[in-house]
């Protein structure tokens, strides 16, 4: 899954600054049903890294059951807090 596949599914458009905030709710609602229906790993994880982006994501005990998965989103929470803190810093 491309970010900005999922974008233009989920919201319409890839410039979520034009995202008025009942289409933003919808959509980041069809993202958490989607992610709950998905079966493949790497899918469901690419939907679980855009809410987390969003500031919608699940818990990780309720979005993943395998402790592997678990670990692969704290990671990646880890490098996103770090990307922002880099962004921040510079």
């Amino acid at each position: 899954m491309d970010f900005d596949d999922q974008l233009q599914r989920y919201f319409g458009t890839t410039d979520l600054s034009s995202v008025r905030a009942e289409a933003l709710d919808a959509g980041l609602e069809r993202m958490r049903v989607d992610l709950g229906l998905e079966t493949d790993r790497g899918r469901r994880f690419a939907l679980w890294a855009v809410l987390y982006m969003l500031g919608s994501a699940l818990d990780l005990e309720s979005a993943f059951e395998d402790e592997t998965d678990r670990n692969s989103a704290r990671d990646f929470m880890d490098l996103m807090d770090r990307a922002q803190n880099n962004q921040i810093s510079d």
